[in-house]
C-alpha cells in the first residue's frame, strides 16, 4: 500500500510542478492576464487549489517518505516543515486578498452563489491539517517547533472554519430561496463537505498532537498541567464529531440535490466533476479516523463504503477525463490536417470543413475546460 502511495505521490510531485511551471510562465508572458483574473468572480475561486493541491504533496512526504521510509532523518522533515510555512504564507493570501477581492473588484450576487465561495477559505482549513501531520512528526525532534506548529494550525483551521460556517448560511439561504444551481454547477453542492470534513480531521490531529506533548512548559500553569492535553483531546474529538455530523447533513443534502437535478436534466461532463473527489474524501477519511477513536464497526464500515466509492468515483472521472482529452487532441490535428484552402471544392466539401472547423472550437474549449 505504501508503494501505491509512493507511486500516485511522484505522478502527483510531477504533474504540480508541471502545471505550477506553465502557470507561472503564461502569466509572466501576458501579465494583464493577472487583473483579468481578479476581476473573474468564478475562475478566481479557483486559485486557492493551488496550496490545497501543495499539502497533498506534504502530507505524504512527511507519513509515507519519512515516516515509512525513513528517508534522510530529520533534514527531510524540517525541508517539508518549511515548504507548509510557504504553502501558508499562499493559503493566507488566496483566503484573505481573495475574500476581500469578492467584495472590491467583483460583482456577485446572491441569486448567483455557489458553493465555490468556500474555495478561497478552505486554505486555511487544509493547510491546518498538514499542520497537524507535520506537528506530529516534529515531536520526535524539537517539542518546540511542534507546538509552533500546532498553534498555527489551531488558528489557520478556527479562521477558516469560521468563515467557512458564515458562507454556509448564507449558501443555505441562497437555496432556500433561490433553488438549486443550474447545470454543471449542481455538483458544487458536495461542496459543503470539504470545509467540515477536513477542519473535523485538522482539530482531530492537533488534539492528539497536544495530547502527546503536554505537559511542556513549567513556566505555564496551563502548558505544564498533567491534565490539559487530555481535556484538549476530548474537546477535540467531541468538535469532530459535531463537523462529522454537520458533513454528513450536507452529504444527504447534496444527494437529494443531485437526484432532483438529474430528474429534470443531464449534467454533462466538464471540469465541476472534479470537485466531487476532495470533498467526499476527506468526509470517508474524517469517518475512518473517528472509527478508530470511538473503536466503532458502524463508522468502520461506513467509512470504508464510502472510501472506495469515492475511489471508484476518482478512477471513472481520471478515466473520463483521458478520454476526452484523446477527443480532444484527435479533433484539433484532424482539423489541421484538413486544408481551410485547399482543394476540395463544393457545397459538400465545404460543409465538411466548416463541421470540422466547428468540432475544433469545440473541442479547444473542452481542452480548456479540463
Amino acid at each position: 500500500m505504501t508503494t501505491l502511495s509512493l507511486m500516485v505521490f511522484f505522478v502527483n510531485l510531477v504533474l504540480f510542478s508541471l502545471f505550477t511551471v506553465m502557470a507561472l510562465v503564461k502569466y509572466r508572458s501576458h501579465r494583464d492576464r493577472w487583473a483579468s483574473l481578479l476581476q473573474n468572480p468564478v475562475a478566481s475561486l479557483y486559485t486557492g487549489c493551488f496550496p490545497m493541491g501543495a499539502t497533498t504533496l506534504i502530507n505524504v512526504a512527511v507519513d509515507v517518505i519519512h515516516e515509512e521510509y525513513r528517508f534522510s532523518g530529520p533534514a527531510f522533515l524540517y525541508f517539508i516543515w518549511a515548504f507548509w510555512w510557504l504553502d501558508v504564507v499562499i493559503a493566507f493570501v488566496c483566503c484573505w486578498v481573495g475574500v476581500h477581492v469578492m467584495a472590491t473588484r467583483q460583482k456577485h450576487s446572491l441569486s448567483s452563489m455557489t458553493a465555490m465561495w468556500l474555495l478561497p477559505v478552505v486554505t486555511l482549513i487544509v493547510a491546518a491539517s498538514s499542520g497537524g501531520v507535520l506537528g506530529r512528526a516534529l515531536l520526535n525532534f524539537s517539542p518546540y517547533f511542534a507546538l509552533i506548529t500546532i498553534v498555527v494550525a489551531t488558528f489557520l483551521v478556527i479562521t477558516g472554519l469560521s468563515l467557512a460556517l458564515m458562507i454556509l448560511t448564507i449558501y443555505l439561504f441562497r437555496l432556500v430561496v433561490y433553488g438549486l444551481p443550474q447545470g454543471g454547477t449542481i455538483l458544487s453542492v458536495f461542496l459543503p463537505l470539504g470545509p467540515t470534513g477536513q477542519s473535523g480531521y485538522a482539530i482531530l490531529l492537533i488534539g492528539q498532537t497536544l495530547k502527546n506533548l503536554l505537559p511542556y512548559n513549567p513556566a505555564s500553569q496551563f502548558l505544564h498541567s498533567k491534565v490539559t492535553g487530555d481535556v484538549i483531546e476530548v474537546v477535540c474529538i467531541c468538535a469532530a464529531f459535531l463537523l462529522w455530523s454537520l458533513a454528513t447533513m450536507w452529504m444527504f443534502y447534496a444527494l437529494l440535490a443531485l437526484q432532483a437535478s438529474l430528474r429534470q436534466n443531464r449534467v454533462p461532463f466538464n471540469l465541476s466533476f472534479w470537485g466531487l473527489v476532495f470533498p467526499n474524501g476527506v468526509y470517508a477519511n474524517l469517518t475512518i479516523q473517528l472509527a478508530t477513536i470511538f473503536d466503532s464497526n458502524p463508522f468502520r464500515v461506513w467509512g470504508s463504503i464510502y472510501a472506495v466509492g469515492t475511489f471508484f468515483l476518482w478512477a471513472s472521472i481520471v478515466f473520463r477525463s483521458l478520454w476526452e482529452l484523446k477527443w480532444v487532441i484527435s479533433n484539433i490535428l484532424a482539423v489541421e490536417s484538413f486544408p481551410s484552402n485547399g482543394t476540395p471544392t463544393g457545397d459538400k466539401s465545404q460543409e465538411n470543413s466548416r463541421e470540422k472547423e466547428s468540432s475544433a472550437a469545440t473541442s479547444v474549449t473542452h481542452l480548456a475546460e479540463l
